[in-house]
């Protein structure tokens, strides 16, 4: 679920060619201006990890993948410590950040209600 009801508009502005010319710059310019590749976060990286259904997509990562998500969490502490973001060669680049974990969330979640609807389904004798 996205935004205050539930709904994106991210589909339909990645359809429209037109539309996605426009946002695509400011879209980048936010991404940078938010500081969090500075510090060589991926956009991933910053999913609350309280939540039960990222819990579980956490667990669902390789070990590679928990090694580079453990790597980059312990070095922009690291970081946060010194009070000065990482040199520019570490900033992760917009191409190396891709949603690595956001997949195992949305499969979390479709499970989640999947099982909420079998698990209130009623059956009726005939």
């Amino acid at each position: 679920m996205f935004g205050p009801l539930g709904l994106s508009l991210a589909p339909y502005v990645k359809s429209s060619r037109t539309l996605s010319k426009w946002i695509q710059p400011i879209a980048s310019w936010y991404a940078d201006a938010s500081g969090y590749r500075k510090y060589g976060f991926k956009y991933d990286d910053l999913l609350v990890e309280e939540r039960p259904d990222v819990q579980r997509a956490l667990s669902r990562l390789t070990p590679r993948e928990n090694y580079d998500r453990a790597f980059r969490l312990k070095r922009a502490s690291h970081a946060s410590v010194l009070h000065a973001p990482l040199s520019k060669d570490q900033w992760t680049k917009p191409e190396e950040d891709v949603r690595y974990l956001r997949p195992h969330v949305e499969e979390v979640e479709k499970e989640d209600q999947e099982r909420a609807h079998w698990d209130s389904l009623s059956v009726t004798r005939k």
